[in-house]
């Protein structure tokens, strides 16, 4: 079974103030989606940006087939979501935005607003495969795409952009943290026993402070020499498949000409030892070389609004 996360880049329908301008536009970007969802083929997938609810159905239905579906009822501003959908029934188990007990409200702004939840909703849900019961959790960090007040993009000085580079920072270590607990709960004591992933477009790659903060107690990580060897982590600890992606794919956007992966799938002891492959893009086995058909994107949201596809590649496992 394949597993997977993706980032379908604004899924609105058209006409309105993110969508694509026309139906034209509208369904190029959906036949761009299908065709990687059906290329997939995948058991579940973890989605990111879904900014109406009727739109995901849409795809849905150019895809064709059987398909389950949930979303968050918590989306940012601009009323993007996460989501999941399985070819199997799911149940949901939380869907919230609340930072754990303990952690205070994070500096938001000059102004001194505060953020006191993450931006867009955790959803977590469980469903039964042909591989057995799954518990998943699907996120999307807070950007590192700075805006300032007035809608803009670009700052007044150095000194207004790193205060909002270090506001963005607070606020996706704070939603990691809240994500973190999540996956606690999730793994409900013991992820040897429990097929558990956390799935999402995490705005960071492997390394960073915040997707660390994920990971759990440190040790036997995917490519040490201590992830053969059991542990007392092994309960509580989930595992980046990173490593497990061919390193000429190991990326999943292309940000200013740079190759970056942010779109992560984490998962429990019981599960990363069941893993068969991980992968970006929609072809499951690449030649050598072949790299992802990306665009690269630069700090203007608005430039790829009628573009079709996404300006993400799917991260993928396949679970034996």
């Amino acid at each position: 079974m394949l597993l997977g996360t993706w980032n379908l880049e604004n899924l609105y329908r058209p006409g309105g103030p993110f969508g694509p301008k026309d139906k034209a536009a509208y369904e190029a970007k959906l036949a761009a989606l299908a065709a990687v969802v059906t290329a997939l083929d995948p058991g579940v997938l973890g989605v990111q940006e879904v900014g109406e609810p009727e739109a995901l159905t849409d795809l849905l239905e150019t895809v064709g087939g059987t398909w389950h579906a949930a979303l968050s009822a918590h989306p940012d501003g601009r009323g993007i979501r996460v989501g999941v959908i399985s070819r199997t029934p799911l149940e949901v188990l939380a869907d919230t935005r609340a930072y754990p007990a303990g952690l205070r409200p994070v500096q938001a702004d000059d102004a001194g607003a505060v953020s006191d939840g993450a931006g867009r909703g955790f959803l977590a849900v469980e469903t039964v495969t042909p591989a057995g019961p799954l518990r998943v959790a699907v996120a999307h960090l807070k950007s590192k795409l700075l805006s300032y007040p007035g809608d803009r993009f670009f700052p007044r000085d150095e000194g207004e952009r790193a205060r909002y580079g270090a506001y963005a920072l607070y606020r996706r270590a704070a939603e990691a943290t809240a994500l973190r607990a999540l996956a606690d709960d999730l793994l409900a004591g013991d992820g040897r026993e429990r097929d558990v992933a956390v799935l999402g477009d995490l705005n960071d790659e492997v390394r960073a402070a915040t997707t660390q903060i994920l990971l759990g107690p440190p040790g036997s990580e995917l490519g040490t020499r201590g992830f053969e060897t059991p542990d007392q982590g092994d309960a509580a600890r989930l595992w980046d498949v990173a490593p497990l992606i061919p390193a000429d794919r190991r990326y999943s956007r292309i940000d200013s000409g740079r190759r970056e992966l942010i779109d992560h799938v984490l998962t429990s002891h019981r599960l990363v030892h069941r893993l068969t492959s991980a992968g970006t893009g929609a072809d499951p086995a690449p030649g050598p070389g072949a790299e992802l058909r990306l665009p690269s994107v630069g700090l203007d949201p608005a430039a790829r609004r009628n573009e079709p596809g996404s300006d993400h590649a799917p991260v993928w496992v396949r679970i034996g």
